[in-house]
């Protein structure tokens, strides 16, 4: 079986990491030729530059010759970027599982409430809309041509190199409190064994919701990161008076908790980390040994 992932970013690099041996050739995509030339270089896998500036020509041959597509690279200006250049070549090649790496954020607002799967999606920002709508393109893909395409909607990834600890070392945390706010995480070895899941039991069509079992509000996340790796907490700060940039600024716009009960049910998925608990003592654990 031959995978072909566009966009090799945190998750994507994670998840050819630990199920990499299950595929007889891997190739990916980063933005940059300069990246994609010392990837290729320092490992077996095929990495190829695939952005607004570049489109390495080799890539519609090893896309036709793949097996496994995972999408990982977010919509362009105008929509999806690798439906908009290679859908034909999708749609005549040999690839029988296709899995699209998208985000909670399509559902929107939704008041704190608990959602799954058969919630809404009624996103609010204009990168949020852009997800949805790849997300259908996607979709209707599948639909058309019989391949299984399955959309993952993660919460806020973390592990290592990507993590509370990093911030509190840098001295750049923060301890934002807003009221009522609470956020799901997902660890991004969770998102592995995911992606490994579906990979072993296709459904096209099928939309999961990838994060852990807790949403908690992101204060008490900070200061349970200090606590185990012994590292200052820092000052509190109110939202409405916090140094954020617009992006981070508009996650504190909605608030939900959300079910991850098909993943479970579904896939047998058994999350290694079902809360930020397990997974920053995993994060200490590993950094002391």
């Amino acid at each position: 079986m031959n995978l072909f992932v566009f966009g090799l970013g945190f998750s994507a690099r994670r998840f050819v990491e630990r199920e990499g041996a299950r595929f007889g050739r891997i190739s990916g995509t980063v933005t940059e030729p300069e990246k994609a030339r010392a990837l290729s270089a320092g490992s077996s896998h095929r990495v190829y530059a695939f952005g607004p500036e570049a489109d390495d020509p080799r890539i519609a041959a090893d896309l036709a010759e793949a097996d496994a597509l995972l999408i990982s690279a977010p919509p362009g200006r105008d929509g999806d970027t690798v439906l908009a250049r290679y859908e034909a070549t999708i749609r005549n090649s040999r690839i029988r599982w296709i899995g699209y790496l998208s985000t909670i954020g399509v559902y929107g607002d939704q008041g704190g409430a608990w959602i799954d799967e058969t919630t809404e999606a009624t996103p609010r920002s204009e990168r949020s809309r852009s997800r949805l709508a790849v997300e259908r393109a996607w979709l209707r893909l599948g639909a058309e041509t019989g391949r299984a395409v399955q959309v993952f909607r993660l919460s806020g990834i973390y592990g290592p190199g990507r993590n509370p600890f990093v911030k509190l070392r840098e001295g750049k945390a923060q301890r934002i409190i807003k009221r009522d706010q609470v956020f799901n995480r997902i660890h991004v070895d969770d998102i592995a064994t995911t992606l490994a899941a579906s990979l072993d039991r296709p459904r096209n069509g099928a939309v999961y919701n990838v994060t852990d079992d807790e949403p908690a509000p992101p204060q008490v996340v900070t200061e349970h990161a200090a606590d185990l790796a012994g590292l200052p907490l820092p000052p509190a700060v109110d939202f409405e008076t916090a140094e954020l940039s617009p992006m981070a600024r508009s996650f504190y716009g909605e608030n939900k908790r959300v079910r991850n009960r098909l993943i479970r049910e579904e896939l047998g998925v058994r999350l290694a980390y079902p809360t930020f608990r397990e997974g920053l003592a995993a994060l200490v654990d590993d950094a002391r040994g």
